[in-house]
């Protein structure tokens, strides 16, 4: 039995203290977690979008574009802020604990000024897993990638699967719903995914207080190659991903049961969530309206302004 691979998202958890993403750090590797990762967010590239300043609801009263103004989003980021030479410090203080280092990528400038950091692997978010010219230059960068898949269609999918074929990457499924129910996870995706893509995993958004790791645990039992869970060691109100984030604790019982046989794993779900097939949807979908809304806010959300790189990542 191959070992699940738990991923530690530190995300936005560390609300810009070092001391706090040091804490995460050091737990996340007691408990069992094989990656800690943290985003490559630059406040700096964040984007103007002038439509999403008031955003839009239409005659029915069914949100069409998010509101999200520019200098509400701006001041909460520059607040989360890590310099380059903390993001250095991040990789070494993971050697340090005995974890392997990760970072998310948003634009071809973070790819060129990480380059050099020493990280054991690179992440592309969902929304950036159609963004070709990205993932080529992180293809030159790394030979340890995961492209997470969520509100991404398709033939984008496929096509970033060309892109990537010479690397060593694998795909993660994912719902870009924040938090999931269990009810939309779609888990039978991992089986599509399992068509352009040797490993499979599961970036899991589901709300722990509410459904424990239950859709993590699922995604394990059918194959899943690694788990990404967001992270943290602070209560859940007191950062913006709290609520769908896990605690070390939960990170423990994560990786005990990833080391159950296979047997012994369906047998847990069975006893604790005798529905579990509720979660798992179809191979192939399409994307909810909460996914589309997410899908045009996000990709490009961050942009590349160094002017000797293309301005937006995908075609």
């Amino acid at each position: 039995m191959n070992k699940v691979k738990i991923i530690a998202e530190c995300c936005q958890n560390h609300n810009g203290d070092k001391e706090i993403l040091k804490k995460m750090i050091h737990t996340a590797a007691e408990s069992g977690a094989e990656y800690v990762k943290i985003q490559a967010i630059r406040s700096k590239d964040l984007s103007f979008r002038e439509r999403f300043e008031n955003g839009k609801f239409n005659s029915d009263g069914i949100e069409e574009i998010i509101k999200r103004p520019y200098k509400d989003e701006l001041n909460r980021l520059s607040k989360l802020d890590l310099s380059l030479e903390e993001e250095l410090w991040f990789v070494e203080e993971c050697k340090k604990a005995g974890v392997k280092s990760m970072t998310t990528l948003f634009t071809r400038t973070a790819c060129n000024e990480i380059s050099n950091m020493g990280y054991d692997a690179i992440k592309i978010a969902s929304y950036d897993c159609a963004s070709y010219p990205l993932l080529e230059d992180v293809k030159v960068i790394s030979n340890n990638i995961f492209v997470s898949t969520g509100a991404t269609y398709d033939h984008e999918i496929i096509k970033a699967s060309e892109v990537l074929r010479d690397s060593n990457y694998q795909f993660l499924h994912c719902v870009t719903i924040y938090p999931t129910t269990l009810e939309k996870l779609n888990l039978n995706r991992i089986n599509f995914l399992k068509k352009y893509s040797q490993k499979v995993g599961y970036s899991d958004h589901s709300k722990p207080a509410e459904t424990g790791l239950i859709a993590s645990k699922i995604a394990i039992a059918m194959g899943a190659s690694c788990i990404e869970r967001h992270y943290t060691v602070l209560k859940p109100n007191e950062s913006k991903d709290g609520p769908v984030s896990i605690n070390p604790q939960m990170l423990k019982e994560l990786n005990l049961f990833s080391n159950l046989d296979n047997d012994e794993q369906w047998s847990h779900i069975n006893k604790i969530f005798p529905e579990w097939q509720i979660t798992l949807g179809e191979e192939s979908r399409d994307l909810s309206n909460e996914e589309l809304l997410n899908r045009d806010y996000y990709r490009g959300r961050f942009i590349n302004k160094n002017k000797n790189i293309e301005y937006f990542n995908w075609e």
